[in-house]
């Protein structure tokens, strides 16, 4: 009798790769990147200590260049030039100004008139003018300066005290006549005329007003100056003349006959 049982089907072959070799490649890339910054690794921190010391003699190095003692930088004659760079880096200009005054002015003039080509002569025309001015009193950083270390002090000869234009708040200005009527229009316009010498001569008379309290500024600059740029600045007094005063005795008088 036939068997009718339908045969079974021819066994596939089998479609899934080996992959021994990939794994095997897959753990050596593995390893080899472990194995790479590992390497690194010990070498950054072999590197690090000697890098970190490098650097740390650096900043020492230039530390102890900026924290020389001050006796060595007058030894090398730097100390003026140091000083006015570093004043010129603090002011960000060439003046060092220490002093401004802002003060109500009254300027008054007299004018004696006549007419009749000055054979009938006419009551006094007195004019008087306020006027609120500022004044800035400096120290050129440019002029001659010069400091002398003796006995533990520092000696500044510093330049003459001078003063920008005076600045006139001309929309605040009155005028009154004090006597007269007169040809008194002509000599308010004669006085207004005058204000700008007038406000000059006074920042000169001014000068002796504020010589103190630049000599103080400069002082206190100047030791500002010693601290942070020396290691011992600290430790030095100083004392600052003007061209028109006496020093101590052993010293050149006045810093125009300084070498």
């Amino acid at each position: 009798m036939a068997d009718d049982t339908p045969p079974l089907p021819p066994e596939l072959p089998s479609v899934r790769p080996r992959s021994d070799w990939a794994r095997a490649t897959l753990w050596m890339v593995v390893i080899g990147i472990v194995a790479l910054n590992a390497a690194l690794v010990f070498r950054s921190c072999r590197n690090l200590p000697g890098e970190a010391l490098d650097k740390t003699g650096k900043v020492i190095e230039k530390a102890g260049q900026a924290l020389a003692n001050v006796a060595s930088a007058f030894n090398q004659g730097r100390i003026t030039t140091e000083f006015i760079s570093y004043a010129t880096a603090v002011s960000n200009q060439h003046y060092l100004q220490f002093a401004t005054l802002k003060q109500t002015e009254i300027f008054t003039r007299t004018e004696e008139t006549s007419m009749a080509f000055g054979y009938v002569p006419l009551p006094d025309v007195i004019v008087e003018a306020r006027a609120p001015v500022e004044f800035t009193y400096y120290l050129d950083l440019n002029a001659r300066w010069h400091f002398v270390l003796q006995d533990g002090v520092v000696y500044v000869f510093a330049p003459p005290i001078k003063f920008n234009k005076p600045a006139v708040d001309a929309s605040a200005i009155s005028y009154e006549v004090k006597k007269g009527y007169l040809k008194t229009a002509e000599a308010q316009e004669n006085l207004k005329k005058s204000i700008t010498s007038l406000v000059t001569l006074k920042a000169k008379e001014n000068l002796p007003l504020i010589r103190e309290n630049g000599r103080r500024q400069t002082t206190e600059f100047v030791e500002h100056w010693l601290m942070r740029s020396f290691s011992d600045g600290k430790q030095y007094p100083v004392k600052v003349f003007f061209p028109d005063e006496k020093p101590p005795p052993g010293l050149p008088a006045g810093n125009t006959s300084l070498p």
